[in-house]
């Protein structure tokens, strides 16, 4: 039972040896990872691959078949998981009010993790402050009254970033963020996320995404994975590389990085069957 905010020692995320083993398959095998606070990392690889397991993980959802997860210094499988989970900021595109609330109030059910306002809970004054002040961080100060189905996709999405601070957690996961946003939307978006971790120095972070191009100039770390185990993990620069990620998608392509944003474009030569 945590009876206090878990203090700011240790790592942030621990797994050792981890598999995630459903119905006699291999889900994750034999996966490790540390996040320190202040990291940011990506989650990359192609579709089942086994992302969304692993962030299921981080994120104190599900248990896993073997090996040890600690997330904010606590093992899963001691630790009341729905406590913990309060602890953490998880934005999930997917994620829908059950009433056409405005902005404000979506960023407010952060403190309750609720899909709603919860009835007689009325924030403190401090509280009203701090969503007034994440949501003009991200840009959405005109649309602060805003009701939901009103939003754009790109203002969802950063309205969710600001739900996810309001409980000023130590750890913050994305879930493919950039999911059905155009190009400006997205841009938007990934310069919202630049600003929070610029703005929150100790904030750490996990993007799940299998697009390089959805990645945030601030990213510092990165995990590829494919078939649910780890190709490649560390600083992002010694992971991100062509030679990496051809076989992490298992096609050949070429990464470049100018501004501190990556892209991938499918190798012509090699395309083209030039020898």
């Amino acid at each position: 039972m945590i009876v206090s905010h878990p203090s700011d020692t240790g790592p942030v995320l621990c797994v050792q040896e981890v598999d995630v083993v459903r119905d006699g398959d291999h889900l994750l095998r034999s996966i490790s990872l540390t996040v320190r606070r202040g990291e940011h990392w990506a989650l990359l690889g192609a579709n089942g691959a086994g992302k969304t397991t692993l962030l299921n993980l981080l994120g104190a959802v599900t248990h896993p078949t073997r090996g040890v997860v600690e997330v904010l210094g606590r093992r899963l499988g001691r630790v009341d998981m729905r406590e913990l989970r309060s602890y953490l900021g998880h934005v999930d595109p997917r994620h829908a009010p059950d009433s056409p609330l405005r902005v404000k109030e979506v960023v407010l059910t952060g403190l309750t993790n609720t899909i709603a306002l919860v009835p007689r809970w009325s924030p403190t004054a401090e509280e009203t402050e701090r969503a007034d002040h994440l949501i003009k961080m991200l840009g959405m100060e005109a649309r602060s009254d805003a009701r939901w189905p009103t939003l754009s996709q790109g203002e969802r999405g950063r309205a969710l970033i600001a739900r996810a601070l309001m409980p000023q957690p130590r750890l913050l996961l994305f879930d493919e963020p950039a999911t059905g946003l155009d190009l400006a939307a997205r841009e938007q978006l990934l310069s919202s996320i630049d600003i929070l971790r610029h703005e929150h120095p100790s904030l750490a972070t996990v993007l799940v995404t299998h697009h390089l191009e959805e990645l945030p100039a601030s990213t510092t770390h990165a995990m590829l994975l494919r078939q649910g185990q780890c190709l490649a993990s560390g600083p992002v620069a010694d992971v991100l590389t062509t030679d990496r990620i051809s076989t992490c998608f298992d096609h050949p392509v070429r990464i470049t990085r100018s501004d501190g944003r990556w892209s991938a474009k499918a190798d012509r030569a090699v395309a083209l069957g030039t020898p």
